[in-house]
């Protein structure tokens, strides 16, 4: 009984975030229609210019939004939740049509040069607590994790993006992470986008032990075999989303992404008894560009 109470919470709360994100949602367009000119400010020149980079004076185009995602409730995890998710990018303005993926990372594209983008880049990833799920009971709690790190983003033709990023974890886990994707970018009708493409990702030992392994106390407490995970290839998956701009300003977007947990995060105890290494995530979000300048 308790855990049918637990899971019909559940479900009383992921349906209140999905209503709550839609009703911002249509609130973000209907005020989108009223959107006709860029907000724009002006900061000061640093003190100081990096070396081997571009000074950072002139314009650039600022991407701010939220979305929400239906995805797992933890990584390897067979059921899912609702969560918002911010967006955030930097690139010079003026440059090529931008375009975000839904598991890229916030980032500042501080070289942007012809179809070549890159700098740096941050992910938050959010604690795990043993409390809320009855999977994870006796594994304890998981920090969260800042990851830090750069991206670089290539474009051989127009209709096709290469992003790769790679990251070093800090707080929840201390490892490393790396990210490839590749998109294929087809625009439909006018201002309508679709694109699809693989995603991969590695993780060094560090980053995939707090998640997956399970030592002798949590054995014993959880019921699982012990387990030494080590790091590796970590997923492959497959995305794809659709994009409509309203305006110059205004965009919004709608996406699902697969990933096949491989390698010892597959054959972890957690994922093999408990979960799953099958892992989907369905979103939806709104964003809004505006630029300012350096002098």
């Amino acid at each position: 009984m308790k855990h049918i109470d637990e899971a019909a919470l559940r479900l009383t709360v992921n349906a209140r975030w999905t209503t709550a994100c839609l009703a911002a949602l249509g609130a973000i367009m209907a005020t989108a229609q009223s959107a006709s000119a860029q907000t724009a400010f002006t900061l000061p020149a640093p003190p100081f210019e990096l070396p081997m980079l571009p000074s950072p004076s002139g314009n650039w185009t600022v991407m701010v939004g939220i979305g929400g995602e239906y995805t797992p409730d933890f990584v390897g995890s067979k059921n899912s939740k609702f969560r918002p998710i911010p967006i955030f990018t930097i690139r010079r303005a003026g440059s090529i049509d931008q375009f975000r993926g839904p598991r890229d990372s916030a980032s500042i594209a501080l070289l942007d040069v012809g179809n070549f983008r890159a700098g740096p880049a941050f992910k938050y990833v959010s604690s795990r607590k043993s409390s809320k799920y009855a999977e994870l009971t006796g594994l304890g709690d998981v920090k969260a994790a800042y990851e830090l790190g750069g991206f670089v983003e290539y474009y051989p033709v127009d209709w096709l993006r290469l992003r790769s990023e790679l990251r070093q974890g800090f707080d929840g886990h201390t490892g490393t992470v790396a990210d490839v994707s590749a998109d294929v970018i087809v625009p439909l009708i006018q201002r309508l986008t679709i694109s699809a493409g693989p995603r991969f990702t590695w993780k060094s030992t560090k980053a995939t032990a707090p998640y997956f392994g399970v030592d002798a106390a949590q054995a014993l407490a959880s019921g699982l075999p012990m387990y030494n995970a080590r790091g590796g290839a970590h997923s492959v998956g497959f995305g794809s989303q659709i994009s409509y701009r309203i305006n110059p300003q205004w965009e919004v977007h709608a996406y699902v992404e697969y990933e096949k947990l491989l390698g010892d995060a597959a054959d972890s105890p957690l994922v093999k008894q408990r979960g799953s290494s099958n892992q989907t995530t369905v979103g939806l979000g709104a964003s809004y560009s505006f630029d300012f300048r350096i002098r």
